[in-house]
């Protein structure tokens, strides 16, 4: 009986140290979570049902009832949600870009700088920097540049950033450029929509060389422009040619599955598609001529690995989805290549429709135009990740190598990027495959604090979370604003099971 009521004191005991943590969870977390899935099957809505209101206009107050699938219904038939999700998946196409630029910084702050030196070498590195920066800001004045108290500060802070790093080695700059990401969100949102501003340095600086590409391009025949945005259409084609004869070849060693050879292709594609859907329309001539450049390049692309693939390879029977992370990664950096590509193509081609405007060619509203408004958040986002979280787990992940993999690479004389591609990317498929996901769950939910501060949802940068807070807490209406939240649930929770079920069995590949 004794032991009975010991147990008994000892549990009681851990429920005691864990009850406050477990009351906190059920009254802040688990019933919101359970409340907020009744409330996605009601007509919720406080501009109409509000007992408070009704009492002071002497009115009957009627509660909500529930709807059953009507809000869920409601949103799939509104054209506002395919909007608002291909406003978030255009804002997550900067994730590869963000997870290879904190791979390439974490690489360049895993690698001693300098080893071991003098005092008058450092002091020598000190001076060096301090040159670098007064001559780049030289060089912008050279360029008739307008230079600002802010740009000034700028450059100084970057000098002095400089120095300090070749003075103290890489240890230091990794302090540095982690500093940022102990800096409050919405503090750096304010900074970049002050750097954005139409009065800010950027513009400020952007307006001189403008002025002199209006005074170029005008004098320039237009065929040029054409021609060169044509030459980049072509350039994502040759891009589509060789992505397509490159998971051609890997089907063919038996290193990849029929199902992931599938699912790459169209990933690849899906810039063709994007094109047409974006240009093919367009008023103006030259820019609505372009996307059929990239389907005729797609077309060939495809008749050449549909031939490739007539050489079927004879070795190991291999899985449907072998490969697949791998491959799907690859794929995911092709297409972000060849949009960049596409882009660059169709702004160089509508150059002088612009410049044959009344005001030239003026720097951009880049929070109230649609054109640049993403672009500019996806830039900010780019620079967060350079010394984000990101880098912190591929220097950890860098550091767990075995450096005898880099020698036996060194023995078979590997040069520097057979040593990353063979070596050090398949060693940090863990990490990456970490960081893709996390990537995608955040850009999925993300976005509502950068639209609130930067552009309040405007020029097309509402995602589904900002959709979320001005149904529910704009609009008031909590049932409509909890089915969102419902779906986002369930979007993301399909995608990261995708990831993780065919990631995590083929990260390793």
């Amino acid at each position: 009986m004794k032991p009975q009521l010991h147990n008994i004191k000892r549990i009681g005991s851990g429920l005691l140290w864990v009850g406050p943590n477990l009351l906190g969870f059920a009254a802040f977390t688990l019933f919101p979570l359970l409340f907020s899935l009744y409330m996605a099957f009601t007509n919720w809505d406080l501009t109409r049902h509000n007992a408070l209101m009704a009492q002071q206009l002497g009115e009957q107050y009627e509660g909500p009832r529930i709807v059953g699938l009507a809000n869920f219904v409601h949103l799939f038939q509104s054209p506002r949600f395919g909007e608002y999700l291909g406003n978030t998946l255009f804002l997550m196409l900067a994730i590869p870009f963000n997870i290879a630029a904190s791979l390439t910084l974490a690489i360049l702050l895993s690698k001693p700088m300098f080893g071991k030196a003098s005092g008058t070498a450092k002091h020598v590195r000190i001076i060096l920097a301090g040159f670098v920066g007064v001559f780049g800001l030289g060089v912008l004045i050279m360029l008739g540049l307008r230079i600002e108290a802010t740009i000034i500060l700028f450059c100084t802070v970057l000098t002095l950033v400089l120095a300090l790093g070749m003075a103290g080695g890489s240890t230091l700059y990794r302090t540095l450029f982690y500093l940022p990401h102990f800096t409050a969100g919405v503090a750096v949102y304010i900074l970049w929509k002050r750097l954005y501003s139409l009065s800010g340095p950027i513009n400020t600086t952007l307006a001189e060389p403008l002025h002199k590409a209006t005074v170029i391009t005008n004098s320039t025949p237009a065929i040029l422009f054409a021609v060169a945005g044509g030459l980049f259409f072509i350039g994502a084609a040759a891009v589509l040619l060789w992505s397509l004869r490159a998971f051609a070849r890997t089907w063919r060693d038996g290193e990849l599955g029929t199902g992931a050879l599938v699912i790459a292709n169209t990933v690849a594609c899906l810039p063709v598609v994007i094109a047409v859907a974006w240009w093919s329309g367009s008023a103006y001539g030259p820019l609505r001529i372009m996307p059929w450049l990239l389907v005729a390049g797609g077309a060939v692309a495809l008749s050449v690995q549909i031939v490739s693939l007539r050489r079927r390879f004879t070795g190991r029977p291999v899985q449907t989805f072998d490969g697949f992370g791998s491959v799907l990664l690859s794929a995911l950096i092709r297409l972000t290549i060849m949009m960049v590509l596409m882009g660059l193509g169709a702004f160089i081609c509508q150059l002088p429709l612009h410049a044959a405007g009344r005001d030239g060619l003026q720097p951009p509203d880049w929070l109230n135009q649609h054109t640049w408004a993403k672009p500019a958040i996806m830039v900010m986002g780019f620079w967060a990740a350079l010394g984000s979280n990101n880098m912190l787990l591929y220097l950890a992940g860098l550091s767990n190598v075995p450096p005898e993999l880099y020698e036996a690479a060194d023995i078979d004389g590997a040069s520097g990027l057979q040593r990353f591609w063979h070596v050090t990317w398949p060693q940090l498929a863990p990490t990456t495959f970490f960081i893709f996901i996390m990537s995608v769950i955040g850009g999925l939910q993300g976005g509502f604090d950068a639209a609130r501060v930067l552009t309040e949802g405007g020029a097309g940068t509402t995602t589904l979370s900002y959709f979320i807070y001005t149904s529910a807490f704009v609009d008031l209406g909590l049932g409509y604003g909890s089915a969102i939240a419902w779906v986002l649930f369930a979007l993301v929770l399909v995608v990261t099971l995708f990831n993780w079920k065919i990631g995590n069995t083929y990260v390793n590949d």
